[in-house]
This record gives C-alpha cells, structure tokens and sequence, in this order.
C-alpha cells in the first residue's frame, strides 16, 4: 500500500490533462501541518518555471482536472501553486481494513503488480542484490568494530527481503594473508605439545597476542611463519589442515555472536578473501593485458587518472606487491566479477566504516574500466561513522584496549536484567533470562540502527535501555502494551472493521500507511534510522490515540471498540513487523 504512488499516478494523469509534458514530476510529499491536508503536490511550481506561466493558473487548470473521488474529502489551492490533498476519512479506513488482512503490512511485493499498474515500474521488478557485511577477521575475536557492519548491513538484507528482492549475503572474511603464517606456525607448535586445537584457539585475542609477540621477539620463528605463507599458499596438505582448524574453530566463535545479535548471516554465506585466490593473478594479467594496469617500482599497478588532482598527479591502485603478493585491492576487484558474473547481481551494496570509502571508490572506477563490474551492475560502498565513547574517542576498554562484542552484549544482558528486576522484583527467573536477553540485545542494536548511518555516535548505556525516547525498550513495550490490552478484552486478535473518526485515528492510519514508502527509503539509501525514527513516531501516535480514545471503558459502544481493537492490532502488526527488519524482538509482556 503505497499512498504516494496512488496520489502521484493521479496528479501526473491531471498534469497532462491540463497541458503539461508526460514524465512532469508531481513532487507529491507529505504535509507537514494537518491544516494544510494530508499530502501536497508540490510539481506545478517547478514545471510552471520551465514553461514561464503563472504557476496558480496552471495548478488551477490541474485541480479542474485532478479526480480524487472517493479518495480525497478536499483538494484545495495554497500560496503560488501548490495542491493541499485531504484524504478522505472513509477511504483511508478501507486501506487500512486491507492491510488488516495482508501478511506484509500492506507493503507490494517487487514483482508482484500488473503490467500495466504503476507499482510494477522499473523499480519495482525484484533485484538480486549481492550485501557484503560483517567481514570479521578470523584471526581474532569479532570486536565493537564489527557491530555497525554487521547489524546496519543486516537490517537493510531483512528490508530487501521484505520487499521481495532475492538476497545473496556474502560475508567477506578476513582469512588469509601474511598473518595465517604466523598463526599457522604458533597452533603448530601448541598441537606439538599435546594440546588440542579448540582450546588453545578458546581466547582468540590472546592466541594472537602470543603468536605476534614470538614474531616479533624469538629468533626463527619469524622465517617459520613466512614459510607457513608460502606453503599455505601453494597448497600444502598440512598447513592447509591447519589453516581450516583456525578457520573452523574462530567461525565458530563469530557464529556465537550473530545467534546472540540475531543477524541472520549462517555459514553458508561466508566467501572469505581465500576463495578469491585462485583468480587473483588472472585479474592482473588481464589488467596488464588491458593496459590498465602498468609496472611500477617493480610491482604492477593501476594510475586512476579519473581521480586526478589539479596538479594532474593520479592516485595510484596496487594489485600486485614487487614480490608478487596480491593485496585487498585485488581481491576485491576479483569479488566485483564473481558478484557480478556468477551471482547475476543487480546491484552489489558493501558496508565499511568511512575509512575505506577512497579504497573501493578506486575499485569500482577500475572494475568498471576492465569490464568486471557491467555497467548495469549497481555498485554501492556504503560506509558508517565510529562508535564513541563519553569522551568522543573511538570507544574503547577502560584501559584503552578493544572492546570484544561478546563481552558488551553480555553486559547489555546483565544490565537489561537489573533494570526488569528493579521493576518487576517478582519475575520468574527463565522469564528474567529471556526478556533481558531480548531487552539488551534490542537496546544495543536500536541505539547504534537509529543514528544517521554516516555519522559517529555516543556509545551510552542510560539511554539505550531507557523506557522512554527513541528506544528499543519503549518499542518493546509499545508492543506488549497492546497485547495487554487484548488480554483484558478477551480476544487474542479480531476481523472487525476500522471505523476513522477522531483525528488520532486519523493520524495513526496515515502512519500506518507510510510503511512502503520508509521501507523503500531504507532500502535505497541504505539508511535503517529511517525506519527506526518511523517506529518510534508510530509508538508516539498510538499513545496519543490511546489517551484520546478509550477502548475498553464503559460507555463505549461494541462498535467503536471493535474498531479500535483492530486498529490495535494492525499498530502490533506493524511494529512487530517493522522490528523484525531491524533484528529486534518483541515480547508479549515486560
């Protein structure tokens, strides 16, 4: 249920009724004051200034011509040209009554319209998009770091999915490279010793630290590790054994944080930087074939001229070290054909934090330039600011150190059970166990999903777990509240038909109805807050509505509080729903 298409399809047929070029944009937004209607159709302005004519008569010739029956009460004139639209009360009840009964809130299905309706456009026809997010480094324990890719990129596949895109996650792991050498080496001698692999790799950071030290300090172990490299990366049996016992065991160890964060990422997804090997050295070779690529200082590597400074001086792309190594650059311009090629991928949607914005802008003018990335292939690095702590720094452990992510959500846990305890002192224990895990885990992802993607945020605890504001818990609670409500009712759910009297219903089903138009928004810019801001409004409304129009008070006729109980539940329905793409779950009762 897309109002916006609806109210845009009609103006544009009013537009080139009353004379004006097919394709004129009606610049159909929604009002920011109820008094001035519901919708404005802001278009006439800009096309009356492309024709040179007076835009209030041209917009007058529009409205003539505009036909809103049954679903606008009152189309009306505003200012120099703009189209105030009032819907109508009744029909906005009947597109709620459909939704009702609509598994996906009311939200089309990409591919899913008519030929020749307006929602099966271009745009709606379902993509394959290829969603690389996560990408943890498997010699060392996920971090705080890991948390905004991992969860941003996770809420935008659920949104994707929601709207009938077919998805194909890829999980872009650090797994190979010069530091497996050392690693490789250090497990080696542990299994030597007798210990076994699973627990001497169970502190990750800590099998690191031991490892860099004796790079960095005992005599000998340094060659080891570069041997291991060399061995590991010509196919040796055994350090490829060994290589796959570090993989498994710290796999495991991301797996453990995703089922806790409830991301959707399963092992299937992973396409580590190893699996792109075996092409790394055919992508040069077709670079250099190309010319794109040239010999410089001994290593190969491309001049991107299109990023020249004024100075004429071009940035420059290594793809091959002068001792023949291959670098990140390569292995991501070897994902750009695989994701393009064998993944038939619409469109390719990475998420990095900030720093690597420059790196993959440099890969897709290169990719684009030797054909691994088609031009009909959308290509968007979509990076995010920093995690801060109080002191606006990069948030860190007291002592300075990094933060694992296991350990911050089993705080967010533990704290979220303090606060239920402190409320409900009486709770039963497994009841206690299961709210608070969802109570905390909801808190930490809503807080970090709500803030502009782009931009650094405070990390703070006090917030987060409030129960009032913009937070997971009050969402949490929204939801419980009115499942309460039909406890005390008798009913768990009701067909009966919603009625739009009063002004809060109003505004409750106008905010039901922009469900389609913020999912699309997230989808597009990849921008969850979106749809966390939208959620929070919508909990907002339906208080108001709730304190404005009693449901189960005395004096209510059976009819108005069978409408109310059904637009209940349809606000439920959809924040539960809205929830469930941000990978937050929701609870009966708190």
């Amino acid at each position: 249920m897309n109002i916006k298409n609806i109210l845009s399809e009609k103006v544009s047929a009013a537009m080139v009724a009353a004379g004006l070029p097919v394709g004129t944009n009606p610049a159909i937004s929604l009002s920011n004051r109820p008094q001035f209607g519901d919708y404005q159709a802001n278009g006439v302005m800009g096309a009356a200034k492309k024709l040179k004519t007076n835009p209030r008569e041209l917009a007058t010739k529009v409205v003539a011509e505009l036909d809103l029956d049954g679903i606008a009460s009152k189309i009306e004139l505003a200012g120099p040209g703009f189209i105030n639209i009032h819907l109508d009360q009744n029909w906005l009840a009947a597109q709620l009554n459909t939704v009702a009964q609509d598994e996906h809130s009311g939200v089309t299905q990409r591919g899913t319209g008519s030929e020749d309706s307006l929602q099966d456009s271009l745009q709606d026809k379902q993509q394959t998009v290829v969603v690389d997010y996560s990408a943890p480094n498997l010699a060392k324990e996920m971090h705080v770091g890991h948390l905004r890719s991992t969860i941003i990129g996770d809420a935008v596949v659920r949104a994707l999915e929601f709207r009938g895109d077919k998805v194909i996650r890829q999980n872009h792991m650090g797994d190979w490279g010069t530091q497996f050498g050392m690693l490789i080496a250090h497990l080696s001698d542990k299994l030597a010793s007798d210990e076994v692999a699973e627990t001497a790799l169970s502190d990750l950071e800590n099998f690191y630290r031991e490892a860099k030290v004796r790079f960095d300090n005992e005599e000998g172990f340094a060659d080891r590790a570069r041997a291991d490299v060399v061995k590991l990366q010509s196919g040796d049996a055994g350090s490829a054994k060994l290589w796959q016992q570090f993989i498994d065991i710290s796999i495991a160890h991301s797996e453990e944080i995703y089922a806790k964060l409830n991301v959707s990422l399963k092992r299937s997804d992973i396409m580590g930087e190893s699996a792109y090997n075996d092409d790394l050295s055919i992508v040069v070779d077709e670079l250099m074939a190309k010319e794109i690529a040239v010999e410089s200082q001994g290593a190969k590597a491309v001049f991107i001229n299109e990023m020249a400074n004024k100075d004429g001086d071009a940035p420059v792309l290594i793809v091959q070290k002068s001792g023949g190594g291959f670098l990140y650059a390569t292995t991501d311009l070897s994902a750009c054909r695989y994701r393009s090629d064998k993944l038939a991928a619409d469109r390719i949607i990475i998420f990095t934090d900030a720093r690597q914005s420059l790196h993959f802008k440099q890969v897709e003018i290169v990719a684009r330039k030797a054909g691994l990335l088609p031009e009909h292939v959308g290509y968007d690095h979509c990076p995010f600011g920093m995690m801060m702590g109080d002191d606006g720094k990069p948030f860190k452990t007291r002592t300075g150190g990094t933060i694992k992510l296991a350990e911050l959500l089993d705080e967010a846990i533990s704290r979220a059970s303090d606060l239920i305890k402190e409320k409900n002192p009486d709770i039963d224990a497994a009841e206690l166990a299961a709210l608070s895990e969802k109570v905390g885990i909801g808190a930490v992802k809503f807080a970090d999903l709500s803030k502009n993607r782009t931009s650094d945020y405070i990390f703070s605890w006090k917030t987060m777990l409030s129960f009032e504001g913009a937070t997971a818990p009050y969402l949490q609670y929204a939801y419980s509240r009115i499942q309460s409500i039909f406890v005390k009712a008798g009913v768990t759910q009701t067909q009966a038909t919603i009625a739009i009297i009063e002004p809060q219903e109003k505004a409750l089903a106008l905010k039901l109805l922009q469900l389609e138009d913020v999912v699309d928004a997230v989808i597009s810019e990849c921008t969850p807050n979106l749809l966390c801001n939208y959620l929070y409004e919508l909990a907002s409304l339906y208080m108001s509505f709730y304190e404005a129009c009693p449901i189960l008070k005395e004096g209510i006729s059976d009819e108005v509080k069978a409408s109310r109980l059904a637009l209940c539940q349809i606000v439920a329905q959809t924040l539960k729903q809205g929830l469930d793409i941000l990978g937050i779950e929701v609870m009966d009762r708190m």
